[in-house]
């Protein structure tokens, strides 16, 4: 594997170029009808019809106004997540105890895909907020700890070594010695989370939403009105694409601060 890096204009003309191609295959199996367009409208119609969905409402809303709703849901659960998922994982990473506690449970839960949960959030939260953010967590929240969990273990023995020859106590030294060095770690993890929270939230509003992106793509698809379907696909890949792109920067530049990388 070539090991020369690119400059950014060339990543960009590279991208670029695969976007291309994307789109001309696209168009080609679209408008040659080798896929009827009521399957498979060209990438202009799709355009043309996010357009018109950023002012006329469908299904009740707009689209900015269904990708609000979806992202209200996405923090909430991102922040119940982190909240929880980092704070525990630090706690497991120090206490042996709470380790050999909450690892058999955890184990057993994470394999268990975030749509599975589904059928109880509709059951114990209908269409309100509490079904998409409990899914969204069952996604995000195994990165969370985990990463928090593999940050904390692998702090170099000496700086612990140290910090307890000095007397600090459990607390400080979570949130001195710990927290510090597994933040690398765990903002990896975040970033992991928000693709999966993004993807499960998508996934729930196919089922335990009244509102929200994956809601109008439901409807769409009762309507046979695939080119909407496919511009809420659209706004999902760009969306999740801006939030990866954010967390990347902010990774890049935690890395470069704490001498990471050059």
């Amino acid at each position: 594997m070539s090991d020369i890096p690119l400059r950014l204009g060339e990543k960009l003309a590279w991208g670029m170029l695969g976007l291309a191609g994307f789109i001309g295959l696209w168009t080609v199996l679209s408008v040659s009808g080798i896929v009827p367009s009521q399957f498979l409208p060209s990438p202009l119609d799709v355009l043309t019809r996010i357009l018109h969905l950023m002012a006329s409402p469908f299904a009740g809303a707009t689209l900015p106004e269904h990708l609000a709703s979806s992202l209200q849901r996405y923090a909430y659960g991102m922040l119940l997540a982190a909240g929880i998922g980092v704070p525990l994982g630090l706690l497991m990473g120090w206490f042996r105890l709470l380790d050999d506690i909450v690892t058999p449970l955890f184990d057993g839960l994470r394999f268990i895909a975030p749509i599975a949960w589904v059928p109880f959030a509709a059951l114990w939260f209908g269409t309100g907020i509490g079904g998409p953010i409990l899914i969204i967590f069952a996604g995000a929240f195994p990165p969370c700890l985990i990463n928090a969990y593999r940050g904390a273990r692998f702090v170099e023995p000496r700086l612990i070594e140290a910090a307890r020859m000095l007397g600090t106590g459990h607390l400080r030294m979570i949130l001195e010695i710990l927290l510090p060095a597994a933040t690398p770690s765990i903002v990896a993890g975040l970033r992991v989370s928000a693709g999966l929270g993004w993807q499960s939230l998508v996934g729930a509003e196919l089922i335990v939403a009244a509102a929200g992106v994956g809601f109008m793509m439901v409807q769409a698809q009762a309507n046979v009105a695939t080119p909407t379907v496919m511009a809420g696909m659209a706004a999902i890949g760009v969306v999740g694409m801006l939030i990866d792109m954010l967390l990347r920067q902010g990774e890049a530049w935690l890395r470069r601060r704490r001498g990471l990388e050059a």
